[in-house]
């Protein structure tokens, strides 16, 4: 098992990146999320994961353990191949493909090119138990309080009659700008200023 490659950067596009690690130049699948880690410094280390099929050995890189993590989990789900993994893993942030999940929000994942309605649910339904178990320190946003705030929220506004990704997308922003700590009631009140 390859768990990770360090070395000089040779190469960089938004699908792979070339590591030169002692003379021998390694190819590495990558996401866009990665892509934009990784900058442009010379000396580079990417997390590995090593795909062997039939007629292929892929190397799939990652700028940190927890997109590796999220990237593993994703690919246990039947259905979706590394492939998809990557695009998924491109189209959002991990924190975004993890509140996704956990809270069943399935338009955010067919929004994905690939993903259809019953990927989306399979992912959902095989891999909600699973995140946030991973040693206690990987997908913390799932243990802040910032989520039971967000729901107390988005249940407060859809009782008031707002629809729920209107309402979801403006809380959303305001704990992107006000911070996780906000208060349930400091959120509604922004919320209901912003629509």
């Amino acid at each position: 098992m390859i768990t990770h490659i360090e070395g000089k950067l040779v190469e960089k596009t938004p699908t792979y990146a070339v590591i030169d690690c002692g003379g021998v130049g390694y190819l590495l699948n990558i996401s866009l999320n990665t892509f934009s880690k990784i900058g442009s410094s010379e000396k580079c280390k990417l997390y590995a994961h090593l795909a062997i099929r039939e007629d292929a050995h892929t190397l799939y890189g990652f700028a940190d353990q927890e997109e590796r993590v999220l990237f593993l989990h994703l690919i246990s789900v039947s259905g979706v191949g590394a492939a998809t993994a990557r695009m998924i893993l491109s189209s959002l942030s991990p924190a975004e493909i993890v509140q996704a999940i956990v809270t069943g929000n399935v338009t955010v994942l067919k929004a994905i090119k690939g993903i259809g309605e019953k990927s989306a649910q399979r992912i959902i339904v095989d891999l909600k138990g699973k995140l946030g178990k991973d040693d206690g320190k990987t997908y913390n946003i799932l243990t802040t309080s910032n989520n039971k705030s967000k729901e107390e929220a988005l249940s407060a506004m859809m009782m008031l009659g707002f629809a729920k990704n209107v309402a979801e997308k403006a809380i959303d922003k305001i704990l992107k700008t006000e911070g996780a700590s906000t208060s349930v009631e400091q959120i509604i009140k922004l919320a209901l200023k912003s629509l």
